[in-house]
């Protein structure tokens, strides 16, 4: 009989659903959001054709909501064939019988950016297929820069050249120098893995070794205790979108976030530049922290080949390009290729999101993720808010972690 981490997300699912079983000829899908993406009905449709007997049934499911069911359903007993999930989740899932592994050819891997078959795999094995990316990359506020008596085209390279340039905006402007998320949300985590990958650091090795406490993050949360002074004040206050409409209001010179910033951007009279993130001393080249969501296939439900096949299917070159350029257009691609040349052509801007990957690292993965989480985000906050030395919150944080591995 499988067991259960106590405080996992799994462990709470146990108690409820009342769903049916995946019918033989059916691949049931939780599908997370509003509505399906053109693209995915267009050629589920096609999948269906070419597929006598066989239909796709997606269920839609909200964003907060979706993943917790498609945990509810296998943990009863009931799957479905396949959901849309965070890949962070991936090994709880793999360690607790619930899902199977996708496998994937050497051909199928190399398709990918460097490191997103990272994303999904767990002791040498594939346990999902990438469907969503995202990366980061460091916006700053040109006019605020020369205010501040910087040069305007000129963003910071260097951890300690960003926080000379926050330094030196602080004192000399009424816009906070960086923008710091620190509030008590999932990415306070994400931000700072940003600085764990651009200087090369790591938190959990292949083994499943905890290999946090190391020289290189500890740099990394060295530099969060020296921007600190020169960042949004009450950084504990602020999640990552927070931050980011600040920086829309002009109130701060240099923040970290997603590629939509961009999109907001052009309909403002902001003067706006985006570079790749600033580097640690142990940095090897541009990096971050690469995201991705993927679609699990659940065992149990007699069409685990078949899900597969159609996984591998709609995430394939051709349409995953259709559907980062559609209605998903804030997604960094997945895959290299003309339709992203012809994409960094026509916006630049994008470069830096393309640029990180190569460096960048996953989430780590946990068998309770949350807890994970949680250690991370209360290690950041007793740095920020100067409760504890960086290197006591390191060791502390990464004695924690054993119990969530």
């Amino acid at each position: 009989m499988t067991s259960f981490t106590k405080n996992s997300l799994i462990g709470l699912m146990l108690t409820c659903s009342t769903a049916l079983p995946a019918l033989a000829e059916d691949l049931s899908w939780i599908y997370c959001g509003d509505s399906i993406d053109p693209v995915h009905e267009k050629y589920i449709a096609e999948w269906e054709a070419a597929n006598e007997g066989w239909t796709v049934t997606p269920e839609i499911v909200g964003w907060a909501q979706c993943q917790d069911k498609a945990t509810t359903l296998a943990v009863a007993g009931s799957p479905v064939a396949m959901a849309y999930v965070g890949s962070r989740t991936l090994k709880e899932f793999a360690l607790n019988e619930l899902i199977v592994p996708v496998p994937m050819t050497d051909e199928e891997k190399a398709s990918y950016y460097p490191n997103i078959v990272g994303t999904v795999t767990f002791q040498d094995t594939q346990w999902g297929v990438p469907i969503a990316f995202s990366t980061k990359a460091f916006y700053w506020n040109k006019d605020i820069f020369e205010e501040a008596g910087l040069d305007p085209e000129t963003p910071p390279k260097t951890w300690a050249e960003a926080i000379a340039f926050a330094k030196q905006i602080t004192e000399n402007t009424d816009a906070a120098g960086y923008g710091l998320p620190a509030k008590t949300f999932d990415n306070t985590m994400h931000q700072f893995m940003h600085w764990v990958y651009t200087n090369n650091g790591q938190v959990i090795d292949a083994d499943g070794n905890i290999t946090m406490d190391s020289p290189e993050v500890l740099a990394a949360l060295q530099a969060y205790k020296d921007i600190t002074p020169y960042s949004v004040e009450g950084a504990t206050a602020y999640e990552q979108n927070e931050i980011r409409a600040i920086f829309l209001d002009a109130s701060v010179g240099m923040i970290q976030t997603s590629v939509g910033a961009s999109f907001m951007l052009q309909d403002t009279d902001i003067n706006w530049g985006v570079a790749d993130l600033p580097l640690g001393p142990s940095a090897e080249g541009p990096g971050t922290l690469l995201i991705t969501d993927s679609l699990a296939i659940f065992d149990g439900t007699g069409v685990e080949e078949k899900a597969i096949e159609f996984a591998k299917y709609i995430t394939s070159p051709e349409i995953q390009e259709a559907y980062e350029g559609g209605g998903a257009a804030s997604l960094t691609p997945l895959r290299p290729g003309p339709a992203v040349d012809e994409m960094l052509a026509n916006a630049p801007y994008w470069q830096p999101f393309i640029d990180g990957i190569e460096f960048g690292g996953p989430e780590p993965l946990f068998t309770d993720y949350k807890g994970f989480q949680n250690v991370m985000i209360e290690m950041v906050q007793s740095v920020v808010i100067g409760d504890a030395e960086p290197a006591e919150a390191l060791s502390k944080a990464a004695a924690e972690l054993e119990d969530y591995k």
